[in-house]
C-alpha cells in the first residue's frame, strides 16, 4: 500500500503484537493467572480487596515485560514514524514498552502503562519499574497507596477526547493484533468508516468486527507489517 504525503494514519495496536514478543494474552489463555481471573486482580473492586495480590500480578507482568523484545512489527512501526512523523499516531492498548523500545517516539497507551504507577490521591503518574512483592508502596508526599497507573476492567481509558481528535484527522486507519472485543477500541472501525477512512486489519485470523475493515491481511504482525507500505 503506497502512502502519499498528505496521509495521515491512525495506528490502534493490541495484544498480539506484543504475544509474538511472548507476552502472555490473559484472554487467549484462558483469563487466569495463578488460579485468579485477571478481573481479580485487574479491576477497581480487586485492588480494594487485596492490593497486595495485584501488586503481586503487576510485579510479574513487570518483570515479563522486561524480559520481552521488540519484533519485527515494533521496529516496521518505528520506521514508519520516523518517515511519516506526526502524521502517524500510534494509540496502544498494551501497557507494555516495545513500541518505545522498537523505535516508536509518539506512543499513546490508551490503558495505561505497567512501567508507571501513581498515588491514588495526588493522581499524578511517575515512572516506576520496581517490583512490589512484599511492601507495598505509598506516595512520598501525602503517604497515600499507590497503584499500578493502569486502566482497569470498569475504568475509562485514557484521553479519550484526544484519541477521537487523532482519529478525524486520519486518511488511513490501521488495526494491529487485536480482536475487535474489547471497546471502545473495537468501535474506533466503526468510525472510520463513517467518515470515509481507508480500514486495514493484521493479524493471524479475521477479528469480531471483520466487516467494518475494507482490507484484512491475514498473518502474524511481525510478517506482514514489514511489508505492508
Amino acid at each position: 500500500m503506497l502512502l502519499s504525503k498528505s496521509d495521515r494514519v491512525f495506528a490502534l495496536t493490541g495484544a498480539g503484537i506484543s504475544a509474538e514478543s511472548g507476552l502472555a494474552t490473559f484472554r487467549g489463555s484462558g483469563g487466569l493467572w495463578e488460579g485468579h481471573s485477571v478481573e481479580q486482580v485487574a479491576t477497581p473492586k480487586a485492588w480494594d480487596t487485596d492490593p497486595a495480590l495485584v501488586w503481586r500480578f503487576y510485579s510479574m507482568r513487570r518483570r515479563d515485560a522486561e524480559a520481552a523484545e521488540p519484533n519485527a512489527a515494533h521496529f516496521s512501526l518505528g520506521k514508519l514514524e520516523q518517515k511519516m512523523g506526526d502524521r502517524l499516531f500510534l494509540c496502544t492498548q498494551n501497557v507494555d514498552d516495545l513500541h518505545e523500545r522498537g523505535g516508536s517516539r509518539n506512543v499513546h497507551h490508551m490503558h495505561g502503562s505497567l512501567f508507571e504507577s501513581r498515588c491514588v490521591k495526588c493522581n499524578e503518574p511517575f515512572p516506576d519499574r520496581r517490583e512490589y512483592l512484599e511492601t507495598l508502596p505509598v506516595c512520598d508526599t501525602c503517604g497515600s497507596p499507590v497503584r499500578p497507573h493502569i486502566v482497569w476492567f470498569g475504568e475509562v481509558p485514557l484521553a479519550m477526547d484526544m484519541i477521537y481528535e487523532q482519529l478525524d484527522q486520519a486518511t488511513v486507519l490501521l488495526v494491529v493484533g487485536t480482536s475487535g472485543s474489547v471497546y471502545p477500541a473495537a468501535g474506533f472501525v466503526h468510525s472510520a468508516r463513517q467518515r470515509g477512512i481507508q480500514t486495514i486489519y493484521v493479524g493471524p485470523e479475521e477479528p469480531l468486527n471483520a466487516a467494518s475493515f475494507h482490507r484484512i491481511e491475514i498473518g502474524t504482525a511481525a510478517a506482514v507489517l514489514p511489508s505492508l507500505f
